[in-house]
């Protein structure tokens, strides 16, 4: 399942996911990983990684307007090394930047579930989700679709699966 489709299923799952990976990053096997990093804009493809034991999330993108911005990526591990997370976003909440393109990779996991978000939540403010036409989500990429995307961005979450031996 990699986006709900209905309305009132995005919304069940934007309002269930943030602590899902709060939950995650707490019961990580491996320490979770913060680390931050400076969106620019200048038009240049930029990118920012992260790895955490067999695992990597990539986060490559664009933009325009401005001056740097402070954003931030997490990622982490599930206890039982099932899940790995990783979200990148601007902890002030909403971007003022144009993002051109964006793009979220992650290595060594296929992606369950992930949402981009136009601002994210603060001061008691919501996410606001990008419109599902916006962007598109493959087994390990969430981008930006081309035509659709409206160039805000301020979060992006993905939980991947890992891969699981069998006996």
């Amino acid at each position: 399942m990699a986006a709900p489709s209905g309305r009132s299923d995005r919304r069940l799952w934007a309002a269930l996911m943030p602590a899902a990976l709060l939950c995650l990053a707490a019961r990580a096997a491996e320490e979770p990983s913060t680390a931050d990093f400076d969106v620019r804009p200048g038009g240049e493809v930029h990118s920012f990684s992260r790895s955490l034991g067999d695992y990597t999330c990539t986060f490559t993108y664009s933009a325009q307007g401005g001056t740097n911005e402070q954003w931030q990526m997490n990622i982490g591990v599930s206890e039982d090394n099932l899940l790995f997370s990783c979200s990148v976003w601007r902890p002030q909440g909403k971007s003022y930047l144009f993002f051109t393109q964006f793009k979220a990779e992650v290595k060594g996991a296929k992606i369950e579930y992930a949402m981009a978000y136009s601002q994210a939540a603060v001061g008691g403010q919501s996410d606001i989700p990008l419109k599902q036409e916006e962007f598109e989500i493959t087994e390990t990429t969430v981008s930006h679709r081309e035509g659709k995307f409206r160039f805000e961005l301020s979060k992006l979450m993905i939980v991947a699966k890992t891969p699981r031996d069998e006996l």
